[in-house]
């Protein structure tokens, strides 16, 4: 296999194992947790940048109004996915955060059709009223929407709309993102830490190692995804993608035993069938032939 491959390999079964490593700092409220990722992402992404040399590059490229806006904006929606994500995870909700990131590329499709006039064609349709279907069909066996997942789902996907309208690459999106929303985090730490309420430097060496590698486990999948995504077809990516909520599934079932009956085997088996249907109808449909267009006074 190629090294845009393994990248991407190694991106998604990062993603797909971070359960674990938030599970390691459940006795962290999700907000301290936040608060490190996006601190230490933003230090090691610097350093990254200015041990390459391309601080002067990174400067020109991000300081403009119009670029600190949409990057402004992507950091929100980061910081809020990333926010629901540790706090689902560490109470009890593995499963259904697996769900969020299953359903999120039909999201993504819906908000292209929304917001950047794209158009489905009929299967594809066929996929979303699938999803839809599997999510109302879990409304109404849990009593409730599952909202951790609609809302990971939702916010990761529009954050890939406002990214699809950004100008940087991924080194320089995510550092801008990151410093961006980095002063908020940085009040809210030295907030907790003063009062006392906060855990760095207060419940041991180990708490402390985790949350200042919370910089690395987030930066460092980011980039090889990036280095991935410029080597290989976006059809692989496509594919790939979905290596990550299995294995977070599969963690939430099989470590964790959250419950999985019958009544959210058929929902999640729902959602299943239309992102086969969707994958399988997106590849036939990039691999048909272009049919040449007849000439004038012919046919």
């Amino acid at each position: 296999m190629s090294k845009g491959v393994w990248n991407g390999l190694a991106a998604y079964a990062l993603w797909g194992f971070f359960p674990i490593y938030w599970k390691l700092l459940h006795e962290v409220s999700a907000l301290e947790v936040i608060g490190h990722r996006i601190s230490w992402s933003f230090l090691l992404l610097i350093v990254v940048i200015l041990l390459t040399r391309q601080w002067k590059n990174f400067r020109t490229a991000a300081l403009s109004p119009k670029v600190v806006g949409i990057y402004f904006l992507a950091g929100v929606l980061l910081t809020i996915n990333w926010l629901i994500y540790v706090w689902g995870v560490n109470s009890g909700f593995i499963v259904e955060t697996s769900l969020g990131y299953f359903i999120n590329p039909l999201i993504s499709v819906l908000l292209g059709v929304l917001f950047l006039r794209e158009r489905l064609r009929s299967m594809q349709w066929v996929a979303v009223a699938l999803a839809a279907a599997g999510v109302l069909y879990l409304t109404l066996t849990y009593g409730r929407p599952p909202w951790i997942a609609l809302s990971l789902a939702a916010s990761f996907g529009t954050y890939g709309l406002v990214k699809k309208l950004a100008p940087l690459g991924s080194l320089y999106g995510l550092t801008l993102e990151t410093a961006l929303v980095f002063p908020m985090a940085l009040i809210y730490l030295v907030f907790v830490g003063t009062t006392g309420t906060g855990a760095f430097l207060h419940q041991g060496v180990l708490i402390d190692i985790l949350l200042i590698g919370t910089g690395a486990v987030t930066s460092i999948p980011l980039l090889m995804f990036a280095s991935a995504a410029r080597q290989i077809p976006l059809t692989m990516i496509g594919i790939l993608q979905y290596i990550a909520p299995t294995l977070q599934f599969l963690i939430g079932v099989f470590l964790y035993h959250e419950p999985f009956d019958q009544s959210r085997f058929i929902g999640f088996s729902l959602v299943w069938l239309a992102l086969i249907i969707f994958w399988v109808e997106n590849y036939l449909a990039t691999r048909a032939p272009i049919q040449p267009v007849p000439e004038m006074g012919k046919g």
